[in-house]
């Protein structure tokens, strides 16, 4: 089980990853509403993986996942991407994402691809 940060700019969405996280055994370790703050809490938190928003203000999730990277290039970041953003999702593989998760989030895919990054 894995420490968990959560960067999405919808409360909704952070609650429910974080639910669904939760009752697959994982612990959240901090909540970011931006890409800013995302990196930020990374610094600060050091998790081992890090759940990112597609889609944010201030600071994208692709432009965060590139500073993640420069400050760890070994840092699990999974994207959260909405149905139809396929050319964001290969952007974000090729910038070091190590998977992406597909909204509405189903539980089960949620904690598949969860569990086989951090098996990685």
């Amino acid at each position: 089980m894995g420490r968990i940060l959560i960067v999405d700019d919808t409360l909704f969405m952070r609650t429910l990853l974080k639910n669904i996280l939760s009752s697959g055994g994982h612990e959240i370790v901090g909540e970011a509403e931006d890409g800013d703050i995302g990196v930020t809490k990374y610094k600060e938190l050091k998790p081992d993986l890090v759940t990112m928003d597609v889609v944010m203000p201030k600071m994208n999730g692709i432009e965060a996942l590139k500073a993640i990277k420069a400050l760890d290039a070994n840092a699990k970041v999974i994207m959260c991407t909405a149905v139809g953003q396929e050319q964001m999702v290969k952007l974000a593989i090729k910038s070091g994402a190590r998977g992406y998760i597909v909204k509405p989030f189903q539980a089960p895919k949620v904690l598949e691809e969860i569990g086989n990054v951090l098996g990685a």
